[in-house]
């Protein structure tokens, strides 16, 4: 127990401090600029004639598009380490995430590389999702059932 103690303290000593409110406010700014973002996309889809739901189906689709390229030219990174968990928007995390994960098992193959490394991202993604649209399925019925 003490050996913990003193290996805490030596970590705090010479970990590198951290600028919480600034690194909040860089999650906020960046987090916000893409919703927005992805707001004018659903805009301009919009604009140009598709309906509501399929504007924001396109508005996702083009955040996805967009992070991937720019995670396949290293640009996404560079820009993630500056703004924080603001790049962690669901979906352009998680593009980000995928597309990572293909570049780096690439040099192994189509199959064995890409396609086994793409389920390790998102095969819990799916997994515990359906999973939870079950659970969420059986409480709404129950609900549903109940106030009859």
């Amino acid at each position: 127990m003490n050996d913990q103690k003193a290996y805490g303290k030596y970590v705090k000593s010479h970990a590198k401090k951290t600028k919480t409110a600034l690194c909040c406010l860089k999650a906020f700014l960046s987090g916000g600029f893409i919703c927005c973002a992805g707001e004018a996309f659903a805009d301009i889809y919009k604009t140009a004639g598709a309906g509501e739901k399929n504007a924001y189906m396109f508005a996702s689709v083009t955040l996805i598009v967009i992070t991937a390229l720019l995670t396949g030219i290293g640009v996404f990174d560079r820009l993630a380490k500056h703004a924080g968990a603001g790049t962690l928007v669901p979906v352009t995390g998680f593009a980000n995430a995928m597309i990572s994960q293909a570049i780096d098992a690439k040099s192994e193959g189509f199959i064995t590389g890409v396609g086994a490394k793409l389920f390790t991202v998102a095969g819990p993604v799916i997994l515990y999702g359906t999973a939870a649209s079950v659970v969420y399925g059986i409480i709404y019925y129950i609900i549903k059932f109940a106030f009859k």
